[in-house]
């Protein structure tokens, strides 16, 4: 169960964070939530597709995996690929609120969690470490990302751009494997759009993430060639 608490260091000042990557760390998922800004950065790794939430609220994730609780960019302790996202990066903290103020807030229950080891969050006298400031960094930008969000996606459905697909993947050892409940940029209509819808997008700062994420499918390729390496005993 998480435990969520306002950072501060008078409480936390011996707080250590581990920050090797790992199943056992929390690191074994199928996805994670991104934001247009982020996308440049992701669609070189990731396939970045969409996906509802309990509410039925369509948004952004970079795609890990094919199946919960299984994340193949995970290499032991390693994480194998050359960006991590920062939905990753952040963890265990996330963005609180204290009064009008944006805070660092901490999961005390996080297995990254220590006392004995790991990275510093405050100095001897009180100052933040750079670690700190990094930390703050990643969450103030991933709140900043994920607040354009909804404008986003709604600039998409308005233009009726974002289609469900079903992904059939035949592994090598003759296993298949179906992935479903995404959605993805449909291109036949995004082609299809007239000059003006087009400039609609670009002046909002829509059409430059809409082609990283049509560009990132191709991404889809090495995910099975992951797969198939981690059920031949390999990555």
């Amino acid at each position: 169960m998480a435990r969520h608490v306002q950072l501060n260091n008078i409480d936390h000042r011996d707080l250590r964070i581990d920050t090797r990557r790992g199943a056992a760390l929390g690191d074994d998922v199928a996805f994670v939530a991104t934001f247009p800004a982020e996308f440049r950065d992701l669609q070189a790794h990731y396939p970045i597709v969409f996906r509802k939430d309990a509410q039925g609220v369509l948004s952004p994730v970079a795609l890990l995996g094919f199946q919960e609780g299984h994340n193949l960019f995970l290499d032991g302790e390693c994480w194998d690929a050359a960006y991590l996202p920062l939905g990753i990066e952040r963890h265990p903290f996330l963005i609180g609120r204290g009064g009008d103020d944006v805070t660092v807030h901490v999961d005390l229950d996080s297995p990254r969690v220590r006392s004995d080891a790991g990275e510093a969050l405050f100095r001897e006298h009180g100052g933040n470490t750079d670690y700190l400031d990094r930390v703050a960094s990643v969450l103030l930008t991933l709140h900043n990302g994920l607040q354009r969000v909804p404008a986003f996606v709604d600039a998409l459905l308005a233009r009726d751009l974002l289609e469900s697909f079903v992904l059939d993947v035949e592994l090598d050892d003759g296993s298949v494997n179906r992935l479903t409940g995404y959605y993805t940029i449909n291109e036949e209509r995004l082609r299809a759009l007239d000059a003006m819808a087009l400039g609609e997008l670009h002046a909002a700062g829509h059409l430059e993430p809409v082609f990283m994420a049509v560009a990132s499918v191709s991404n889809f390729r090495g995910l099975i060639d992951r797969m198939n390496r981690s059920r031949a005993g390999g990555r």
